[in-house]
């Protein structure tokens, strides 16, 4: 279920800039969540610099200084509270440390979506959490039977 979206101007940074990005923020985005990694998606999204506006100017030669991004991380609602806080530290400790942008421009947000409108597979993620949970509670059963 974890999407992240990281919205940056585009060739303002390197290529393994760019990927240790697409690394850590899902290796961190599974730890916070404790959630395989197999489900993490992240996502850089690119804009020509002509198209982002800071501070009502337009920007035509990004850079680290001027570049100000901007994430998004979806969770399923329910998440704890200090959960999707680690999660907006995290995200903005690897904009500043990875790409050298200045932290007071860094901006995210965090949207909580129902199970019921998530979609794993065509399937709402209500259904495949309690058929998860049930398979879990099968394979568990002989283990408990033989205490």
């Amino acid at each position: 279920m974890p999407v992240a979206q990281f919205h940056l101007p585009s060739a303002a940074f390197d290529p393994e800039r760019r990927r240790e990005l697409l690394v850590r923020a899902s290796a961190g985005y599974a730890r916070i969540l404790d959630s395989p990694i197999e489900r993490v998606r992240v996502l850089l999204v690119d804009y020509p610099p002509a198209d982002i506006a800071v501070g009502g100017v337009v920007g035509s030669e990004p850079g680290p200084e001027t570049a100000a991004p901007y994430f998004t991380a979806v969770v399923l609602a329910g998440r704890p509270a200090q959960q999707r806080a680690e999660l907006l530290g995290h995200f903005t400790d690897l904009l500043v440390e990875i790409l050298g942008v200045d932290r007071s421009g860094v901006r995210g947000r965090i949207i909580e979506v129902e199970p019921d409108n998530w979609g794993i597979a065509g399937t709402p993620a209500a259904r495949v959490r309690s058929e998860e949970i049930a398979r879990r509670a099968v394979k568990n059963a002989p283990a408990q039977l033989g205490r």
